[in-house]
């Protein structure tokens, strides 16, 4: 699927086009992109940075799509993703490494795990963002999947101030736990923070809320990467009207 969407600028216009990496060279590509924004953003310690990637023993059973810059050939984002049936050969889900997921196993229907999303800092923009949304619909309708979940991160390089602005700002608009109860087994250390921080969401996290998501209870703190991750559950019928057009067939 190509789509032309502006730059963040609005100077230029760029064709994007959303692709399913497929075969050895293009999850390296993948890998490579991630190393650059996760190892540059936050100083992240990676597997496989000695080779400049980003890797784990979840990618050979992922699905991994991208969205690439036709004008250079550069991949410019990138998300992977695990179903259920991949998660039940591995024994686990990669968001049960930082959560304990109560009533995981009374979800009705197909489960789709996103993870490892990442967009280059130049194309971070709405644009980029709805061409790899219309790829992931593409997969959710395929599959006929129920439920999205996953980790969306926030920065913890201040401490932990945004996050914890952040967090109080979901708790009162998107906590459920009715579908699930996610215990993050490494809890964001409390701190106080002054009441005049302002919380500015991260594009991603963000675009998870817009689509109709719930945080599913406290963030984990992953030291690793340097974030505090909060987990999502998005069901697929309850999908938000307004941006559902970006998964088209998939509601």
């Amino acid at each position: 699927m190509t789509r032309i969407a502006r730059s963040g600028d609005n100077s230029t216009e760029r064709r994007l086009q959303a692709e399913h990496l497929v075969g050895p060279d293009a999850l390296q590509e993948a890998q490579a992109l991630r190393f650059r924004v996760f190892s540059g953003e936050f100083n992240a310690t990676l597997k496989g940075a000695e080779l400049g990637l980003d890797m784990d023993d979840y990618d050979l059973h992922c699905r991994h799509i991208g969205v690439r810059d036709l004008s250079t050939g550069h991949l410019v984002a990138t998300t992977r993703l695990l179903d259920h049936q991949a998660a039940h050969g591995l024994g686990r889900f990669y968001s049960e490494e930082e959560f304990s997921l109560h009533g995981l196993g009374h979800l009705q229907g197909p489960i789709l795990e996103i993870g490892r999303t990442c967009v280059d800092p130049a194309y971070r923009n709405g644009g980029t963002i709805a061409v790899l949304w219309s790829e992931l619909a593409e997969v959710l309708n395929e599959g006929h999947y129920s439920y999205l979940m996953g980790c969306a991160s926030i920065p913890m390089q201040d401490g932990g101030v945004q996050a914890h602005a952040i967090m109080q700002r979901l708790r009162e608009r998107y906590l459920c736990t009715e579908h699930l109860r996610a215990e993050p087994k490494n809890p964001l250390p409390s701190l106080a923070i002054p009441g005049n921080v302002i919380a500015e969401m991260p594009p991603l996290l963000k675009a998870y809320m817009r689509l109709g998501a719930k945080i599913c209870g406290e963030p984990c703190w992953d030291e690793d990467f340097q974030v505090a991750d909060v987990f999502i559950l998005l069901k697929r019928d309850e999908l938000c009207p307004r941006y559902a057009r970006h998964f088209k067939a998939a509601v």
